[in-house]
C-alpha cells in the first residue's frame, strides 16, 4: 500500500511542527506549508502558500492525499474557500479544533471568539464531502511559553487565576493523535476530546517550570481587570481578551474533565506538564 502524501499547515508552529517531525520519523511523505522562508529537516518538502489566499494553495496541494489543518485566524471568514480548494485535491482533512466545541447543537457563549470559529470550521469540514476528523484538545501546554520572556527577565510570572487548574496537553501528544488520524482509518468521522493526564493549577505550572530550569519561579497573581489591560496593551484583540479570561475564570469551579483518549488512540499515556516543562526548559532559561 502506497503511503499517503500529507500537507501540514501551521508547520512552523508548535503542533504543526510536531506533526511534521512525527510523520517524517515514520517515513511518511510530508509537505510543510509556509508563507516565507523556513528550515525543515531533510526529507520534508517546504511549499509556499497562504491560508488567507486560497488561490495560492493549488501547487502545495498537488498530489496530496490528506491535510492537517490549523486555522490561524480568529474568524471563519474565508475558510469555506480554503476547504473547497482542499477538496479538489485531497480526500481527507484532519482539523485541529477545540474542546470547547459542543455537539448536538449546543450553544456556545456569545463572544467566545475561539470556540465560535472552531465550531464553524468543524461544520464546514463535515459538510465538505471529505473524509474528516476533528481533534478537540484542551488547553495547550505550549501556550505557557508566553511566560518565557518574563521568567527569563524577572524570575516571576504576573498573571491572574493562580488556582485555575487545567489538563494542559503536550504538543507531541496532539501530534501523535493527528498522525493516527492522517495515516489510518481509526478516527474517521470522530471528534476526540484529548487532554493532558491531570489537572495542574497555573501556580503549580510556574513551580514546575522553575524545577525544570533549576531555579525558583514565583507566581505573582494579578486581578482579571489588570490582566485584561495587560493583554490589550500587548496587542491582543479586545474581543479575544474579553472572551478568554472570563471563560477561564469559570473553569476554577467547573474544570475541564481529564480523560485517557491519548493513550487509547496512540497506545502511549499522555505526557505530564512536568515532562513538557523539562522538554522546553531552554526556552525559559
Amino acid at each position: 500500500m502506497t503511503q499517503p502524501r500529507i500537507l501540514v499547515t501551521g508547520a512552523t508552529g508548535k503542533v504543526g511542527g510536531a506533526v511534521v517531525a512525527q510523520l517524517r520519523a515514520a517515513g511518511v511523505p510530508v509537505r510543510a506549508l509556509v508563507r516565507g522562508e523556513a528550515e525543515f529537516p531533510e526529507g520534508v518538502q517546504a511549499v509556499r502558500g497562504d491560508l488567507g489566499d486560497p488561490a495560492s494553495l493549488g501547487a502545495a496541494l498537488e498530489g496530496v492525499d490528506a491535510v492537517f489543518l490549523v486555522w490561524p485566524f480568529l474568524s471563519a471568514d474565508g475558510a469555506s474557500d480554503v476547504i473547497d480548494v482542499i477538496g479538489k485535491h485531497a480526500r481527507r482533512v484532519v482539523y485541529l479544533s477545540s474542546a470547547g466545541v459542543q455537539d448536538g447543537g449546543g450553544k456556545e457563549e456569545a463572544g467566545e471568539a475561539i470556540t465560535m470559529f472552531h465550531t464553524e470550521l468543524e461544520r464546514l469540514v463535515e459538510a465538505s464531502g471529505l473524509e474528516w476528523t476533528a481533534l478537540r484538545p484542551t488547553g495547550f501546554a505550549g501556550n505557557t511559553l508566553g511566560w518565557a520572556q518574563e521568567v527569563r527577565a524577572t524570575g516571576a510570572v504576573r498573571a491572574p487565576l493562580a488556582g485555575l487548574a487545567r489538563p494542559l496537553i503536550h504538543e507531541a501528544d496532539m501530534a501523535a493523535v493527528a498522525v493516527q488520524a492522517l495515516t489510518t482509518d481509526a478516527l474517521l468521522g470522530a471528534r476526540p476530546v484529548i487532554t493532558g493526564p491531570e489537572l495542574v493549577t497555573q501556580e503549580r505550572q510556574v513551580a514546575l517550570i522553575g524545577e525544570a530550569i533549576g531555579r525558583p519561579v514565583r507566581f505573582d497573581e494579578v486581578t482579571l481587570e489588570e490582566a485584561v489591560e495587560q493583554m490589550k496593551a500587548a496587542g491582543y484583540p479586545a474581543e479575544l481578551v474579553e472572551a478568554v479570561l472570563p471563560a477561564q475564570a469559570k473553569m476554577i469551579d467547573h474544570p475541564e474533565p481529564v480523560n485517557d483518549e491519548v493513550e487509547r488512540i496512540t497506545g502511549t499515556p499522555a505526557r505530564s506538564f512536568r515532562e513538557w516543562a523539562v522538554d522546553h526548559a531552554a526556552d525559559f532559561r
